[in-house]
């Protein structure tokens, strides 16, 4: 097992390495995309843009700047400076980590409340109403876009503009260490809107794969043996069923703390997300650049968590 997530790690070292490079020569390589001109200014003359590219080390080879920006962030966490924000940008992502992070965690634990337990009943009631129902609610809340989504619950239940203004503080975020009550109340409506598509996504899931589990000869085994029919759906059944659905969690999960851009600007969270599309709107190269280094890093570390949890979660997984 060691070894494996020995490798396993320097593999993830040598993937979020690709990422950069790829990353930086797509910001740094094309015309449209000067750093130099978009710190100068419009009405900048050429002297000045290049004065600037002088003193932002841009006129250098683009491989020696790659090797000083790596440097910086592997030795020092610097992901560089924003031109657009005058600020640093690891100082701006770690200011808005915390509301990323309470966006994901909490919608995680709302659709998995939701659709595991749909999915188990779902697949207990195969072609009875229950299934039915909750199938089409899935797919009604698979095929709802999440901007569409968030608008509506809005207009509705927001406390400004909203018909049926029931939860305070749902149009606008405060951190949880100022106030925890509006700190929840501001995040119920994304979470909601955030779990509803992963929700119905792993209803489904965890549906079709316990369908396939029940019908294993290890499961008639064990109700031959008398084995109680919850413990054999839940200790059996779903424990083998559940293994891709880990999966598809541990890459949602970096996904998300990597930056939920749709949610986090309908709702106008100051996360990662918004982060990332503020930059993008401005062309902030090096909040681009650190954002999606930061979502790499997630994506890849979470996938690292899932494979070692395998072991853990199904006794048959075995790493050498």
């Amino acid at each position: 097992m060691m070894r494996y997530v020995v490798r396993r790690l320097l593999w993830t070292v040598a993937l979020l390495l690709v990422v950069s490079a790829v990353t930086f020569l797509i910001f740094y390589s094309l015309p449209s995309a000067d750093p130099a001109a978009l710190r100068a200014g419009r009405t900048a003359n050429p002297q000045l843009v290049e004065q600037i590219r002088e003193n932002l080390g841009l006129d250098r080879p683009v491989y020696v700047q790659y090797w000083l920006y790596m440097k910086q962030v592997v030795l020092h966490f610097d992901f560089g400076y924003s031109y657009q924000n005058s600020a640093p940008v690891r100082a701006q992502i770690v200011d808005r980590l915390p509301a990323t992070v309470s966006l994901t965690l909490g919608a995680v634990v709302v659709w998995l409340a939701i659709g595991l337990p749909v999915g188990i009943v779902s697949a207990l009631r195969r072609r009875q109403w229950p299934d039915r129902l909750a199938m089409g609610l899935a797919l009604i809340a698979i095929s709802a876009p999440v901007y569409w989504l968030g608008l509506v619950s809005l207009y509705f239940f927001a406390d400004d503009i909203g018909r049926f203004p029931l939860l305070p503080g749902a149009s606008s975020y405060r951190p949880l260490t100022e106030d925890p009550g509006a700190w929840l109340g501001s995040l119920v409506l994304p979470w909601l809107v955030l779990a509803a598509s992963f929700a119905a996504f792993y209803a489904r899931l965890l549906r079709a794969n316990l369908l396939e589990t029940m019908s294993e000869d290890y499961i008639r085994t064990a109700r031959a043996k008398g084995v109680p029919e919850r413990q054999v759906v839940l200790n059996h059944g779903v424990r083998a069923a559940i293994t891709p659905v880990v999966t598809v969690l541990g890459l949602d999960i970096g996904i998300l703390l990597g930056g939920a851009i749709l949610t986090e600007t309908v709702f106008n969270v100051p996360g990662v997300g918004r982060l990332a599309y503020d930059a993008i709107q401005r062309a902030d190269l090096p909040v681009i650049q650190g954002t999606v280094l930061f979502g790499a890093f997630f994506i890849v570390v979470a996938n690292l968590v899932v494979d070692v949890f395998y072991a853990v979660l199904d006794p048959r997984v075995r790493y050498s």
